[in-house]
């Protein structure tokens, strides 16, 4: 069967708009509807692990960013430029080539080296607030710190850390529907500002560069890589390592702040560090929804999706399937989940090449607090993002008592 020929829930193009968090009890309802929904005028959201699976590694479908910007109007500037050369607009030899480049820097032997770097910046930024015994944590902590960690593995000074972060919101807006219909304007400029940057420090003298920056030179020094093409390939690991990796931060303590039980079985046993990283990942993934545009026709299980379909792939609704996870609407540091492998990561050849990177960036902040924090709690309500893109925390209140020195 055609999947236009399903009777679907069908929802408006302004469904996940709003910043609050209901948004996953909206899915909730959905998934127990159907597996698929129609968005009016636009495509289906595919909300079952399978078909979300099925979805990520299909070899004839593609991530649509590009398309959809010019869907907006957008067919010339500077996002337009980026996301051309941008790693997710990326197929086949060309991505795996340049997705090559990049690998190095951001591969789980390198992360594993930059764990006590990582704990140096989570311990300077913690210990500016420490002593108030509250804090807004976006500010203090979630959004510096990967900011800081992308300046040292770029190759940046680390007094353009803040730009980096600023940036990264912004440019990772591209990507968002909602933000380009709104926000085009500063993201036109971000985008703009960030090129320039990245392209002074690709012009630095020799031997003065180092991280990425330094690899990328030979590229382009050999005509591999245009200037344009090498920013492009930096902006995709600012991006991906800076919003994505603030958000998952402030979520996942966001969900120990409102858990007092959970974070004291925490503190007791810090060795759980792992797998409270994991829950949080599978529980509040920060990239609720990736799309998806067919250039063939697609089988899911019984239903045909023909070439040309934009497909909406659910993660959101896919680490909580409960024909896959046990009680999945409960956030459980203590649950055995399994060995299934979540799809916050993405999956097939757009699997997110920073996976190693965030995961020990989180688990080395998440470990930091716990040995310093002896109780945590709100300290008023978390303002939340949209989650038709990157669904962070705009704020996050906390209060916290420190652990006296045993």
């Amino acid at each position: 069967m055609l999947i236009d020929e399903l009777d679907l829930p069908t929802l408006g193009l302004d469904a996940f708009s709003s910043s609050a968090e209901g948004y996953h009890g909206q899915l909730a309802e959905l998934s127990e509807q159907h597996r698929f929904a129609r968005i009016e005028s636009l495509g289906y959201v595919v909300l079952d692990r399978d078909a979300v699976d099925t979805v990520l590694r299909a070899r004839d479908a593609r991530m649509p960013a590009l398309q959809l910007l010019e869907l907006q109007g957008v067919t010339e500037g500077p996002v337009h430029r980026y996301l051309s050369g941008n790693l997710l607009n990326l197929e086949g030899d060309e991505h795996r080539h340049r997705r090559r480049l990049v690998s190095s820097a951001l591969s789980p032997a390198r992360s594993q080296e930059l764990r006590p770097v990582m704990r140096r910046h989570v311990g300077e930024l913690f210990s500016a607030v420490a002593d108030e015994g509250r804090c807004e944590f976006v500010t203090a902590v979630a959004k510096p710190y990967p900011a800081r960690m992308i300046a040292e593995i770029v190759g940046a000074p680390l007094t353009d850390a803040e730009r980096l972060g600023e940036w990264a919101y912004w440019i990772q807006g591209s990507l968002d529907p909602m933000k380009l219909a709104t926000e085009l304007s500063r993201i036109q400029a971000a985008t703009e500002e960030f090129d320039a940057y990245v392209k002074g420090l690709l012009a630095a003298p020799e031997g003065t560069t180092s991280g990425l920056v330094a690899d990328l030179l030979p590229a382009v020094d050999a005509g591999e890589l245009t200037d344009e093409q090498a920013a492009s390939l930096i902006g995709a690991v600012l991006i991906g390592g800076v919003d994505t990796t603030q958000a998952q931060l402030a979520h996942t303590v966001r969900l120990l702040a409102e858990r007092p039980d959970q974070w004291a079985t925490l503190v007791a046993d810090p060795g759980l560090v792992p797998q409270v990283v994991e829950e949080a990942l599978r529980f509040e993934p920060i990239t609720p929804f990736t799309a998806r545009l067919l250039s063939a026709d697609l089988d899911l299980d019984d239903v045909t999706v023909p070439a040309g379909t934009l497909l909406i792939a659910c993660i959101a609704t896919a680490n909580r399937d409960p024909e896959v996870f046990d009680d999945p609407h409960t956030f459980d540091l203590t649950a055995d989940r399994g060995d299934v492998s979540l799809l916050t990561f993405g999956a097939g050849p757009h699997f997110c090449i920073g996976h190693a990177l965030a995961r020990a960036e989180l688990e080395e902040a998440v470990r930091y607090l716990a040995e310093h924090i002896e109780e945590l709690a709100l300290d008023g309500p978390p303002e939340h993002d949209t989650p038709s893109g990157v669904y962070g925390l705009l704020e996050l209140p906390i209060e916290f008592t420190l652990r006296q020195p045993a």
